[in-house]
C-alpha cells in the first residue's frame, strides 16, 4: 500500500465479534492497525491469527480510561452488545458507551483523527415506526433492564454530534442492526447464537413470545464491508446511518432454518417476552444506498452455512479438549521423587 494510503488506526473492542472481523479487513489492506480490548466479552482467540501480523498491535486497555496513542482513524466499537452481558453489570455498560465516547472523542480531537461510533438499532426502542429511518427518534423506555445498553448508545451519538458543531470534528456514526457470523460468542443469548448452539447440540430451541416478532440479520461480511465505506465516504452523511439487512424474517422462520441447515431434530420450546423486548427491528437503508452505494450481498441460508460450520467447529474442538482433559486426569501419577521441584 502507498505510503500516502496507508493509516494507522485504532479499533476498540476490537477482539470483540464485530472488531475481530474489522481488524482482520484493515490488516488485510495494509494498514497498520491497534486493537484495543479488555477482554471483557472478546477473546485473543478471535485476533490470535493476527499476532503474528507486522502490522498488528494489540493492547489490553479499557476506554473508560484515556488512551493517548497518534492514530489517523479510530473505529470505537468497544461495549458489551448482547443482553445477557450488558444486563450483567449495567453501570459499567453505561460508563463504557458514555465515558468510552468521551475519551475517544477526547483523542479524536487531540489527534485531528476522523472517529467512526458503532451505535445500535435499540436506539429505536419498541419502535412505532416500521421499518426504521434515521430521523426517527425511537420508543425507549429510559429505566428498563435494557437501558443501560439503549440510553448508553443514544448518549454516545449525541456526544458525537455536538463534538462535530462544537469542535468541527470529523464524525461518522453507525446504527447496527443484527449482525451474525463466525466469531459471534455461543453464550451471549443472542437469537442467531443460542438458536446456533441449542441446535448443534440437539437441545430445544428457545423461542420467546409465539416467535411472530421479526428481526433483520445482515451476515458480518458485509456490515464490515459498511463500516469502512461509512468511515472512508467522502461526504459527511451529517447524522446516523442505518446498517443492516432490510430483509425481515420471523424468530420462529430463522429457527426452523437453522434446524434444517444444522440437520438437527431440535424441537422449538416456547417462553415469555422479555422485558421490552422489540417486536419488530428492520432498517431502511436508503442512505446507505445513496452515500455509500452499499447494500448486503450473502444470503441468509449462506450465511447461515458459514454460521454452522464455524460453530460446529467450536463444539468439536471443546469436546476433544475436554476428551484430553479427562485422559490425563485419569493417567496415573509420576512417583513423588520423580516430580520436579516447584520454583
Amino acid at each position: 500500500m502507498k505510503e500516502l494510503t496507508r493509516k494507522r488506526i485504532l479499533v476498540t473492542g476490537g477482539a470483540g465479534f464485530l472488531g475481530s472481523h474489522l481488524c482482520e479487513r484493515l490488516v488485510t489492506q495494509g494498514h497498520d492497525v491497534l486493537c484495543v480490548d479488555n477482554f471483557y466479552t472478546g477473546t485473543k482467540d478471535n485476533i490470535a491469527h493476527l499476532l503474528d501480523c507486522p502490522n498488528f498491535e494489540l493492547m489490553r486497555h479499557d476506554v473508560t480510561f484515556p488512551l493517548y496513542v497518534e492514530v489517523d482513524q479510530i473505529y470505537n466499537l468497544a461495549c458489551p452488545a448482547s443482553p445477557i452481558h450488558y444486563q450483567h453489570d449495567p453501570v459499567q455498560t453505561t460508563k463504557t458507551s458514555v465515558h468510552g465516547a468521551i475519551n475517544m472523542l477526547g483523542l479524536a480531537k487531540r489527534v485531528k483523527a476522523r472517529i467512526f461510533q458503532a451505535s445500535t438499532s435499540e436506539v429505536y426502542g419498541d419502535a412505532l415506526v416500521h421499518p426504521q429511518k434515521e430521523d426517527y427518534w425511537g420508543h425507549v423506555n429510559p429505566i428498563g433492564p435494557r437501558s443501560c445498553y439503549d440510553e448508553g448508545k443514544r448518549c454516545a451519538e449525541t456526544l458525537f454530534m455536538d463534538y462535530r458543531r462544537q469542535h468541527g470534528l470529523s464524525i461518522r456514526i453507525a446504527r447496527i442492526f443484527n449482525t451474525y457470523g463466525p466469531r459471534m460468542h455461543p453464550a451471549d443469548g443472542r437469537v442467531v447464537s443460542n438458536f446456533m448452539m441449542q441446535a448443534l447440540r440437539g437441545e430445544p430451541i428457545t423461542l420467546y413470545g409465539d416467535g411472530s416478532q421479526t428481526r433483520s440479520f445482515c451476515y458480518v461480511d458485509d456490515m464490515i464491508d459498511a463500516f469502512i465505506r461509512l468511515m472512508n465516504s467522502a461526504d459527511d452523511p451529517g447524522g446516523p446511518v442505518n446498517l443492516g439487512n432490510p430483509h425481515e424474517v420471523s424468530m420462529r422462520e430463522i429457527a426452523q432454518r437453522i434446524v434444517a441447515i444444522t440437520g438437527s431434530n431440535s424441537p422449538l420450546e416456547l417462553h415469555p417476552l422479555p422485558t421490552d423486548d422489540p417486536w419488530h427491528r428492520q432498517p431502511d437503508i436508503s442512505r446507505a444506498r445513496e452515500l455509500l452505494g452499499w447494500q448486503p450481498q450473502t444470503s441468509l441460508d449462506d450465511g447461515l452455512q458459514h454460521t454452522a460450520r464455524y460453530f460446529r467447529a467450536r463444539i468439536q474442538a471443546s469436546s476433544e479438549a475436554s476428551s484430553e482433559a479427562g485422559s490425563e486426569a485419569g493417567a496415573p501419577s509420576a512417583p513423588a521423587a520423580q516430580r520436579p521441584a516447584l520454583t
